[in-house]
């Protein structure tokens, strides 16, 4: 399928600026396009379980480590990439909602930890459970064959970032 809206404007601008290579807009648009779509299609899941993105990334990180599933703010912060302002907001929301616990650091006095609680536990389960049917499903519309030569673009491409 070469016609396609990403088409169409590349259409427009060869046409209204033949002396710029426009190739790209082809992959990068539909890179940009395609993330969107994806992200709805994640976030509708999270919503499910009373989730939005943010805090989705927030329990999951903390699952990840296991048992006793905590970690510094500063090191959520590392793990979900964003600053300890908006993290320290993530974890204010969760832990009004019952799903984190603060506490204060046994080994900083000065250090905070955060906690998941079991009711925290129950909801990340749930969700990743469904998050990753629902990548599986959105993956299928890829054939099998393409995708491990798309990751590996992705992930090379990622690394040289």
């Amino acid at each position: 399928m070469t016609d396609d809206h990403v088409f169409r404007i590349q259409e427009q601008w060869r046409r209204e600026r033949p002396d710029l290579d426009v190739e790209p807009l082809g992959v990068i648009g539909r890179l940009h396009r395609l993330a969107n779509r994806l992200t709805e299609e994640l976030v509708a899941v999270y919503r499910q379980h009373g989730l939005g993105e943010g805090e989705f990334d927030v329990l999951a990180a903390l699952r990840r480590q296991g048992h006793p599933f905590e970690l510094a703010p500063g090191e959520l912060a590392d793990h979900t990439m964003v600053t300890t302002g908006a993290m320290s907001k993530r974890v204010d929301r969760l832990e009004d909602a019952g799903l984190v616990s603060r506490r204060a650091s046994e080994h900083d006095g000065r250090g905070r930890v955060v906690a998941l609680t079991d009711r925290g536990r129950d909801v990340i389960d749930a969700a990743f459970a469904d998050h990753v049917a629902n990548e599986q499903r959105l993956l299928a519309e890829v054939p099998e064959r393409d995708r491990a030569t798309l990751e590996r673009i992705l992930r090379e491409w990622l690394a040289r970032g």
